[in-house]
């Protein structure tokens, strides 16, 4: 269609719009893109691109309360400015208020199907290779009950800060065996694989949460099995008052991440006693310094000294001061050292279209023998 051919979904604002709408982030934020896109107003040619970027394909199934809510609000704003709405975009709001009236009758689907697109800047270290590959499209079920019992089913902020911080330095990662403590939606887990990681182990100890990520793994073209099959993502069910030591030096990993896992103080100190076993299992020389390159920048050296052995990547928001400060003196008890390097890194932004995640806020910390 010769109208497709004219929009440009390259140019930045045009990129966040679609990029905000698919991650269904708050309909005020996609808006506000449509403005900058056409120039302070949402002209036909935006919505245009709405239309075939946004609107038709999206899945009535899984976004059909969100798009009714997007299409009524963008309507609203073109209408307030004196601006023509096309057609189509009448059409499908009208085809969506009949469509859903059973779903708000049952109060739908507790679940959401999003799309996070991390947006690869040009300089980005490790893509080199592949200058149009410069977007990462990750499709994730997620529930919308975050508060009400799905917490392991929610994508939480250190989850999208963990993420980035990995694709910033996929070297640090790549051949690597990567175990993840309560893994969630499986975000972490499939960013480790796009940068080539030698094995991926995710783990969490609710059942419902598991059954949740594996599903996710597969919507990204991603295999799935338990931590003795040769699939290139391993997902385990791991409670962590009732792991085993025996069952955790099993795993045997190099590195070790979690995100926003320090939360409930009741939890901390299986929590950490699980840390310590992961990282303190007895490793050659040869394994110590292995992977690690002379060339190796400043940034990773920090990250990552050679041969430090096992490391830990904790990303956090600190909601309580108490209950980090007990983490913190658990931490001690256990003969760990911990780092703080949330002020000492550069950890690129992949998502600059993602205004309800506050960056700002979170912590990255290294925790080692």
């Amino acid at each position: 269609m010769a109208a497709e051919e004219e929009l440009n979904i390259s140019i930045p604002s045009c990129l966040h719009m679609v990029s905000a709408f698919r991650a269904l982030e708050p309909t005020d934020v996609v808006i506000s893109f449509a403005r900058e896109f056409g120039g302070g107003s949402v002209t036909e040619n935006v919505q245009s691109c709405i239309w075939h970027h946004c609107i038709s394909k999206a899945d009535l199934k899984w976004q059909g309360p969100y798009l009714r809510r997007f299409l009524k609000k963008l309507i609203l704003e073109i209408e307030s400015s004196g601006g023509l709405v096309l057609d189509e975009l009448y059409e499908q709001y009208t085809s969506y208020m009949i469509s859903l009236r059973d779903y708000v009758a049952s109060k739908g689907n507790s679940r959401v199907l999003k799309t996070i697109s991390f947006l690869f800047p040009n300089e980005s270290r490790g893509f080199e290779s592949c200058p149009k590959s410069r977007k990462l499209e990750v499709q994730l079920r997620c529930s919308v009950n975050m508060l009400e019992g799905d917490t392991g089913c929610s994508i939480w902020p250190s989850s999208f800060f963990l993420s980035e911080f990995i694709l910033s330095f996929p070297e640090l990662f790549a051949n690597k065996c990567c175990f993840e403590v309560g893994s969630g939606v499986g975000l972490v887990g499939i960013c480790l694989s796009h940068v080539k990681a030698s094995k991926v182990i995710l783990s969490d100890g609710d059942f419902s949460t598991l059954a949740n990520m594996k599903v996710n793994l597969e919507l990204n073209h991603l295999r799935t099995g338990n931590q003795t099959s040769g699939n290139i993502v391993h997902c385990v069910c791991l409670p962590w008052e009732s792991a085993s030591e025996d069952d955790l030096r099993g795993f045997s990993p190099d590195i070790i991440l979690g995100a926003d896992v320090i939360y409930d103080p009741s939890c901390l100190p299986h929590l950490v006693r699980v840390l310590a076993v992961l990282l303190k299992h007895d490793r050659s020389d040869s394994d110590l310094s292995a992977g690690r390159d002379s060339d190796t920048s400043p940034d990773e050296l920090l990250i990552h000294p050679p041969a430090e052995g096992r490391v830990a990547y904790i990303a956090f928001v600190v909601r309580n001061i108490d209950t980090f400060n007990y983490f913190l003196a658990l931490v001690e008890q256990a003969n760990l050292k911990i780092t703080d390097l949330t002020e000492k890194i550069q950890v690129s932004n992949f998502l600059p279209y993602l205004r309800s995640y506050n960056r700002s806020t979170i912590r990255l910390f290294k925790i080692h023998v």
